[in-house]
């Protein structure tokens, strides 16, 4: 079996800033790339600071933020607006497989980071684009965060909303993880495309793509000018059997009972009710369905008898599809998260375990989490290793244009 992580030898430049497109350079660097951060000098990436600046982020005394989108990558502090600094991007782009930016369009312009310019000096490369809206259209300069435009302007956080309810707030960086799948899989076909034709090319994706993919059936639908019905209240299910519940301590668990014809008569029996399944208001699915609020109501005071963990054993038992509706708190001692490899441990001292990219690659294990880089801790590493001398290394700091 492999051995060797896929990506090695493969060198990325991630001139990006907040989640999404770091996020996705964390993935490549996981599977073996040589992620290069490149940042401005001084305070140097802004996400540095956003888990004390951001109110939605929980507070911490780790900069758990800066782990998580930057862990195991190498930091360069070059100065862009300076034409010393911006030449030597120039030099690192000649050596690198990939680019990743998700700079507003008008910033590359000013920084002359644009795909047109940067192909002309490494034809080779893979620009990876990140945006909130897309490379083209009247809002391809649109600023755009994933509460905008992966929730807002896809309609997820519309559709996620209680008739007669205003829309949610989503929380923090949710859209942007997802998308940063997206931009990872976007990359990993044009290093397979590169291998095949020797040519790099432009690839991209978007907070807006993103979120329309995630809400994919609704989107289809509505391309089809098929009728989308509000979400009604809990009280008042669709169906009753595809629901969440309170359990007696407090706990709230969803029900997934999908053939109900064969599990309704399970699981009455199993909440201790086995006459309910010869009702004649719940005697067939479609009946089951007109009066789903009335079922909903049964099965919320069943369901309030007893803790969670009491129902699971009782409907675990009977193979009827179920879940705790878990907390965030619920995280450290989650057993299955370790064994399924979606929590691992780290080479980080003050934050020991950390989220893992969401697949495994059998054989090729990823990279031990490790720290994520000072500002500038490696500029004269990586300079020297593009073919920088020790001299003009010195130059570049002695300019300001590096650090």
């Amino acid at each position: 079996m492999p051995s060797r992580l896929p990506l090695a030898g493969v060198k990325v430049l991630d001139v990006a800033s907040w989640i999404a497109a770091p996020a996705a350079a964390v993935v490549l660097g996981d599977f073996g790339a040589d992620v290069i951060k490149v940042e401005p000098p001084g305070e140097g990436d802004p996400h540095r600071a956003n888990g004390e600046t951001l109110t939605s982020v929980p507070k911490s005394a780790v900069n758990y933020l800066w782990h998580l989108d930057s862990r195991n990558k190498r930091s360069v502090a070059l100065d862009l607006k300076h034409p010393e600094g911006r030449a030597a991007l120039d030099r690192l782009i000649r050596w690198a497989d990939v680019l990743i930016t998700n700079f507003p369009h008008p910033v590359r312009a000013r920084l002359r980071l644009d795909y047109d310019v940067v192909r002309h000096v490494n034809p080779g490369l893979i620009y990876a684009s990140f945006t909130g809206y897309g490379e083209t259209g009247p809002d391809k300069d649109q600023p755009g965060f994933d509460s905008t435009a992966y929730f807002g302007r896809s309609g997820l956080s519309d559709l996620a909303r209680y008739e007669g309810q205003p829309p949610g707030v989503p929380l923090p960086a949710q859209g942007d993880r997802a998308s940063a799948m997206g931009l990872t899989a976007g990359i990993l076909m044009a290093l397979i495309r590169k291998q095949q034709t020797g040519e790099g090319g432009l690839v991209s994706s978007s907070l807006y793509a993103n979120g329309l993919w995630s809400n994919g059936i609704m989107a289809q639908a509505a391309l089809l000018d098929a009728y989308i019905p509000p979400r009604p209240p809990r009280e008042m299910p669709r169906t009753a059997l595809a629901n969440y519940y309170e359990t007696g301590d407090g706990r709230w668990m969803l029900l997934a009972v999908i053939n109900e014809d064969r599990m309704f008569p399970v699981l009455c029996k199993a909440i201790g009710q086995p006459t309910l399944a010869a009702d004649p208001r719940f005697a067939s699915t479609p009946e089951r369905r007109r009066n789903a609020a009335a079922l909903a109501a049964i099965l919320d005071s069943a369901l309030k008898q007893r803790t969670w963990n009491d129902w699971h054993d009782i409907l675990s038992a009977q193979n009827i599809t179920h879940t705790l509706i878990g907390k965030a708190s619920d995280i450290p001692t989650d057993a299955q998260a370790v064994a399924a490899k979606a929590i691992v441990e780290t080479d980080i001292p003050e934050m020991p375990r950390t989220i893992a990219a969401p697949f495994d690659l059998e054989g090729s294990p990823p990279r031990r989490p490790g720290p994520a880089p000072a500002i500038g801790e490696h500029t004269d590493a990586v300079l020297s290793e593009a073919g920088f001398s020790a001299a003009e290394i010195k130059a570049l700091r002695e300019s300001g244009a590096a650090a």
